[in-house]
């Protein structure tokens, strides 16, 4: 009875303690919530919410360590076993009875007088799988659901090389640097464990992947240019995916025999295969469940919505459960989601999905930053090593410098709106380090070389988080950079010409095939089926179009239809005018009776197609540009075009 009494008492001690570690996250968001609104009232911009709540971490942090101590349980008893190797679960003969005990770690001898302090400090620290399978995917969704497509597309093949063969740039340097930090340590003895060159390669694909949530924010609220805004916003999202699949493949590194750690071919195309066969499993497995997930519930807006985020988060799942990498899969289905499933559900669906990640999204993203600080002194193993930090930050910097210049210079060499030095100056400055970094090294700290990657990529985290997030807007000021940008009004005009010429031909294709014969099928938006397809494909159309598709016929929006305005069989309806282009790029227009005809100039078409309200008619398929009436659609009454 005594025993029952005592079991129940430690669960409910139990209870309370973790009600306690969940109080305190839940008062340090809220701190940082109240905070972050005062600054944004006083408008002060030298810390993000993100580094705020780092900096509440932290002070929590150290309260813990050094500030709360748990009186010792005279019940505990230290016996010595001599075995060769800590079995992860140990049964123990008690006077005939059997007891369970479960490993939770090594304790130095020094702490064995302090075990109640580490098991306090130990419950505040989460299973890494937390991260991954709960905190992460609505942070990775939001930034495919909230994607801008047509800016991202606009500048897709930078953003493709700068987060594929940038990131892979990024972590050879940043590896063979440590490799050789690693070796000198060695000769110094410095270093009191393993430490190999596939582990100086997984550090540096860690640390490849960034996170420039600070600096986007600081972006977004000063509306810098919108096309250095893709290029970053573009560049983290899909480097993400890229550091994950990386680190996973250098992982996976197994060559034959007895040591691991040896340099063979086989061994190393095997690993890049399985990076191909990952990454293209999972970005084939996101889009996918994207396509799929169909709702037919508009008529129940809550369980509508519930379903959609249910099949979502269900994406990252499906994807870790069949070996692939859930942030690609859940990357790419939000993009696919947001190009094709918003446009199927309810009005008020559509504005509960966007509420709803959004507000996970600051949520989760805030956790995790909350826990990186207060992880700094709750977490047992850290190790510093002056030299191994320093190298790290010296190769960090290097390893960012010869993914963004040198690709720069490549990328110029076939653009014609330029990657200037500012720019570069700016991506180069804001490569900062975040969630995905943090959660790809705590994710195993089970050995020695673990332990300090782990330590050291905490650091670089806080020193980019506070230093080059808290320096943006003098960095942008110090780089001249144009800030007020109305990303609209920046299409007209020049701009408008220059994002002709930089959408790719590929692009074009598949956006017209996307368009006509996609959209169609899988959403309620587009023409129908029946106006695209040949006419001897009428009853396919006519089975294939669904009815809400005719009465959506005319009311399509679409964020890239101005990407596809290089063909030259378009035609401009603004009124009762019609102004065609062909291939030569000359703009006629034609009344009504096709009475009167004028030739306009480029830069009147420009300025028609950015204000006022529009129909663009392009091979049947009639799509209704957004509409501005902030100016008439020519000033000028030399441009009047007679009917």
């Amino acid at each position: 009875l005594d025993l029952n009494m005592v079991t129940e008492r430690k669960v409910e001690d139990n209870h309370r303690q973790d009600s306690a570690d969940l109080l305190i996250f839940i008062m340090l968001l809220t701190l940082t919530i109240l905070t972050i609104w005062l600054f944004k009232h006083r408008r002060f911009r030298f810390l993000h919410e993100t580094g705020l709540a780092m900096i509440y971490g932290v002070l929590v942090g150290v309260v813990l360590r050094y500030g709360i101590h748990v009186p010792r349980d005279i019940s505990n008893v230290t016996l010595s076993c001599h075995v060769n190797a800590s079995p992860p679960t140990l049964l123990v003969n008690v006077s005939g009875k059997f007891y369970e005990y479960t490993l939770k770690g090594e304790i130095s001898a020094s702490e064995i007088s302090d075990v109640q302090d580490n098991e306090m400090l130990r419950k505040v620290t989460f299973d890494p799988e937390v991260f991954f399978n709960i905190l992460l995917p609505p942070i990775i969704f939001h930034a495919g659901y909230s994607l801008k497509r047509r800016h991202f597309f606009r500048n897709m093949g930078s953003i493709l090389a700068y987060a594929f063969l940038g990131t892979v740039i990024s972590c050879f340097i940043i590896g063979l640097l440590m490799y050789g930090c690693v070796t000198l340590m060695k000769q110094v003895g410095q270093l009191d464990g393993d430490f190999f060159f596939t582990d100086c390669l997984l550090f540096g694909a860690i640390v490849s992947a960034t996170d420039p949530v600070t600096v986007l924010a600081i972006f977004n609220e000063l509306q810098v240019d919108v096309d250095l805004y893709a290029l970053l916003f573009g560049e983290s999202v899909l480097n993400d995916a890229v550091a994950v699949v990386l680190s996973s493949s250098i992982v996976s590194y197994q060559p034959e025999g007895d040591n691991s750690h040896t340099f063979e071919v086989m061994a190393m195309l095997k690993s890049f295969g399985m990076f191909l066969g990952v990454f293209s499993g999972s970005f084939a497995l996101g889009v996918a469940t994207g396509v799929m997930t169909f709702t037919k519930l508009r008529d129940f807006q809550l369980l509508e919505t519930a379903l959609f985020f249910l099949m979502s988060w269900s994406t990252f799942l499906m994807a870790e459960a069949c070996g692939f990498t859930g942030v690609v899969a859940v990357l790419f289905c939000g993009i696919t989601q947001a190009h094709y499933t918003f446009n199927n559900l309810s009005p008020e669906s559509q504005d509960r999905t966007k509420q709803l990640f959004e507000l996970l999204n600051f949520l989760a993203e805030n956790f995790i930053f909350s826990y990186m600080g207060l992880a700094l002194f709750t977490f047992q193993n850290h190790i510093f090593n002056p030299t191994f930090i320093v190298g790290a930050f010296l190769a960090v910097f290097l390893g960012r410098a010869a993914n963004i210049y040198p690709l720069s210079f490549l990328l110029n060499l076939g653009r014609r709106n330029k990657i200037s030095s500012n720019f570069q100056h700016m991506m180069m400055f804001a490569g900062l380090r975040g969630a995905m970094t943090f959660a790809l090294s705590i994710r195993d700290t089970a050995t020695y070389a673990r332990q300090m990657m782990f330590t050291t990529t905490l650091l670089i985290v806080f020193f980019t988080v506070w230093v080059c997030g808290g320096g943006t807007t003098q960095m942008l000021s110090c780089q001249h950079i144009r800030v007020g940008v109305d990303s609209d009004a920046d299409n007209s005009g020049s701009e408008r010409r220059s994002t002709k010429h930089e959408s790719a031909w590929l692009f074009r294709i598949w956006y017209n095939f996307d368009h006509n014969y996609l959209k169609p099928i899988l959403t309620h938006s587009g023409p129908p089926l029946t106006v695209t397809m040949p006419a001897c494909c009428g009853p396919l159309a006519r089975c294939l179009t669904s009815p809400q598709a005719y009465e959506n016929e005319c009311q399509l929006k679409d964020d890239d239809s101005d990407l596809i305005l290089t063909d030259g069989d378009i035609s401009l309806t603004y009124g009762d005018i019609t102004v065609s282009t062909d291939a030569s790029g000359a703009h006629i227009s034609a009344g009504p009776a096709g009475t009167t005809s004028a030739v306009i100039s480029a830069d009147d078409l420009d300025r028609e197609l950015t204000y006022g309200d529009h129909e663009l008619v392009m091979r049947g398929t009639r799509l209704v540009l957004p509409m501005d009436d902030s100016e008439p659609p020519l000033a000028d009454p030399r441009h009047r075009m007679r009917m």
